[in-house]
């Protein structure tokens, strides 16, 4: 499994598929995943898969969402366009296909290799990647960043601090207002 070879960097690679079946831009892409540091490659792999459990969390991931991931991910990795795009689908699939005791294990993993700065930086992404326009986070959405917070090592008030920027963008908090209004 490709995704897996990214998260766990000693695991041998498996021999590509032939020449002929795949176009030249796919394999320029897959050399340009290959060529980066097992590290690197990891720490990418493992931001990306925590993103879409957020993407994935109510069901309705659309374009402007995954666009979005995609952006967030050539931005925190430093990689072209194209390659987030492959990371993205990558860790999309893997996300639907392993999911629950896989989630926990990635996010664990990307907690003990990565900076303190950056595991805030992915709490504000994961904020950004369920709200992309003035898209409302579902409460499917943020019951899965609380979880996903918890899991990073956030503590409840830090999570909360980094929620109130998002406040006005939270589903649960735009029903209430239209339902004030309304009354």
């Amino acid at each position: 499994m490709v995704f897996g070879r990214f998260l766990h960097p000693a695991l041998a690679p498996r021999p590509g598929a032939p020449a002929d079946e795949d176009t030249e831009a796919v394999r320029r892409i897959v050399a340009q995943l290959e060529s980066l540091p097992p590290e690197q490659a990891a720490h990418l792999a493992g931001f990306a898969y925590i993103l879409a459990r957020v993407v994935a969390a109510d069901s309705t991931a659309d374009q402007a969402e995954v666009h979005e991931l995609e952006a967030l991910v050539a931005d925190f990795g430093g990689v072209p366009e194209a390659l987030a795009v492959v990371v993205v689908e990558i860790a999309r699939s893997q996300a639907r296909l392993i999911g629950a005791t896989e989630d926990f294990l990635v996010t664990r993993r990307f907690r003990e290799v990565s900076t303190a700065d950056e595991r805030a930086r992915l709490l504000h992404c994961l904020f950004a990647v369920a709200t992309p326009g003035d898209r409302a986070v579902s409460a499917a959405q943020n019951a899965e960043i609380h979880e996903i917070a918890d899991e990073l090592g956030f503590t409840l008030d830090e999570l909360n601090e980094v929620r109130r920027g998002y406040a006005d963008r939270l589903a649960v908090v735009r029903y209430a207002k239209e339902a004030a209004q309304g009354s």
